[in-house]
Formats: structure tokens, C-alpha cells, sequence
């Protein structure tokens, strides 16, 4: 499912996408939060010698989870194919929804939305994101982690013609992977980052039931409600490696401004069916059209209906 809501606090806005399997959801930065780096002094404490029954116990149930999507033939990683065929009014239509649409009311948790259509949101300048592991994370997963943010950072940047890079030293895009055993771990962190974090953000971080298997939080600057400015995904260690990928792939893809899901998008995973596992063709379709220069942030539907029109029709040699 897909849960979004947002917040507006004295200070800006902030969109956070769940995944369960996937999500979208917002909270508020205060006027003086500013991307923090981890202090110089800060050792995580040494791995536990065994993960918590806790932590045992989530990694079965998501084992579990991802045998029976796999059995049913679900977690799709083609991207698409024959069987998925779409058309330019698709997109067109998927886009509207997933851009400018959440599907919970602002500050309610979990209580759907009004249906009304809000303003484009997006990144303006360089997304520099960095992948950073929780204790309880052995240091082989780190490794193959660490490369899978890495290449999947450049196919965004290459798709979207945005700046985007991994393993930056400033990052203001982060990537916190990391198990239940880390809990206080990441909540510490996320304080880092975002200082002023109000007690709706850290709840949401510190109450995640498993049905929530990760999520991005995505802030906009002060003034700036539909541009973003840093973004906080968080990722369960103990996923399966592919549905550890899946979230991977979705969270940072919502965190760019792809925030709510459609049952109409297909070949997508901005759907709740799970059908797809990775991003897709139609989902880089999505992510292009997102990031051209004609689409501006804060652009109601209205105004971006044309020029999506446009854009599709120039990207297929003219109207069809």
C-alpha cells in the first residue's frame, strides 16, 4: 500500500513516501533545520554479537514475505515487456497522479486524502546522496549495499539529466540502512540531520510497524514548499537482498518528487500490487518528464498538463 500525508508547520514542507509494499507520507522542518553531517567524534558503538529476537524474527517474516510475492510471480525485475504494454495518455495520466496527488491528508497518519491535487515537487539543485549502515549491518552487505545506492544513483541522474551523485562527503540526500537493533541508532542520526525535527518526524522513524518496510522523508526549503532541499530515506537490514533493492529503488525515486502511487500505473512501482520490483520503463518515462526544465516546482496540474502533452509528443516525432 501507499500512505503519504504532509504537514505544514511554521516553516516549510516536507513529503515522506513509504513503502509497505510502498509509500508516501510529510512532515514539517522548523525555519533553522539545516542538513548536519555526522560529527567527527561520532563511533557507532561495536556490532552486537547476535541480532535482537527481534530482529531475528523481522528478517524471517520478510524472507517469508518475499518466497510468497516471488511464488505468485510477483517482484517483476524486467522492467516491462510485451505483457505490459502503454501509451502516452498513460503517462500522461500516471503522472498527474503520482506528481501532484498524495493519498493520506496532511498530518492524519493514515486517513486518506481530500483527492485534491497539490503543486509539482522536486529537487532544483544537485542531489548528493550517501549511503550510511547501522551497527547491527555486516560488513558484506555493506559492500554490495553500498554499490547498489552507488549504480542506482547514476542510472537517476542519467535518466532525469539531474546532478545526482552517491557517496558525497556533504550529502543531502541520506540513505540509512539499517536493522531493528539500530533503532536508537537512526533516530540519534536523524536528530543530527535535521535538528529541529518536530516530534510527527521522529515518530514516524521510531514507531514503524514491519507492514512498513521503508521510507523516504523529503524536505522543502523555508519559503520553498515544492522545492526540495534534503531528504532522509530509511531502508530495513533486514530485507531479502531484492526487496532490500526494491525499497531502494522506489524510496529514492519518491524522494526525487514521485511521491504518490497509482493502481493504473503499470509497468510501475508507483502500484501497490507489488507486480514490479524495480524501476521499470514507464517509471523512467515518469522521472524524465518530471525533471525537465519546462515543469517547474510548485506548478498546479492545470498548467502542466500542456506542456506534458507537449513534451510527449516531441519525445515521439509529434502528435499521434
Amino acid at each position: 500500500m501507499t500512505l503519504g500525508w504532509r504537514e505544514v508547520t511554521r516553516s516549510g514542507l516536507v513529503v515522506l513516501g513509504l513503502l509497505a509494499m510502498a509509500g508516501c507520507d510529510a512532515v514539517a522542518p522548523t525555519p533553522s533545520a539545516r542538513p548536519v553531517g555526522r560529527p567527527a567524534g561520532l563511533v557507532a558503538p561495536p556490532a552486537s554479537a547476535a541480532p535482537s529476537a527481534n530482529s531475528l524474527a523481522l528478517a524471517q517474516y520478510y524472507r517469508r514475505l518475499e518466497a510468497d510475492l516471488l511464488n505468485r510471480g510477483l517482484l517483476r525485475r524486467d522492467g516491462g515487456g510485451p505483457d505490459t504494454p502503454y501509451t502516452d495518455t498513460d503517462l500522461a495520466r500516471n503522472f498527474e497522479r503520482i506528481a501532484f496527488y498524495d493519498e493520506y491528508a496532511q498530518g492524519a497518519g493514515f486517513r486518506p486524502s481530500t483527492g485534491r491535487a497539490g503543486g509539482l515537487r522536486k529537487w532544483d539543485r544537485p542531489v548528493r546522496m550517501a549511503v550510511e549502515f547501522g551497527r547491527s549491518v555486516p560488513d558484506e552487505q555493506r559492500a554490495r549495499d553500498k554499490a547498489m545506492v552507488t549504480d542506482y544513483a547514476t542510472r537517476l541522474a542519467r535518466i532525469t539529466r539531474h546532478p545526482i551523485s552517491a557517496n558525497s562527503s556533504k550529502p543531502n540526500f541520506h540513505v540509512l540502512i539499517m536493522g531493528e537493533d539500530d533503532r536508537g541508532e537512526a533516530l540519534a542520526r536523524i536528530r543530527q540531520i535535521v535538528p529541529n525535527a518536530g516530534p510527527s518526524t521522529i515518530a514516524i522513524f521510531r514507531d514503524m510497524p514491519r507492514t512498513i518496510h521503508c521510507l523516504v522523508v523529503a524536505f522543502s526549503g523555508e519559503g520553498e514548499d515544492f522545492t526540495y532541499r534534503r531528504a532522509i530515506a530509511f531502508i530495513r537490514a533486514e530485507h531479502p537482498d531484492l526487496m532490500r533493492q526494491s525499497c531502494v529503488h522506489e524510496e529514492l525515486a519518491q524522494g526525487l518528487g514521485l511521491a504518490d502511487d497509482s493502481p493504473q500505473a503499470r509497468p510501475s512501482i508507483f502500484n501497490d500490487d507489488d507486480e514490479f520490483a524495480l524501476l521499470t520503463t514507464h517509471d523512467e518515462e515518469l522521472l524524465r518528464l518530471l525533471y525537465s526544465p519546462d515543469l517547474l516546482p510548485g506548478m498546479t496540474a492545470d498548467q502542466a498538463r500542456p506542456i506534458i502533452r507537449r513534451l510527449l509528443d516531441e519525445r515521439r516525432g509529434g502528435p499521434v
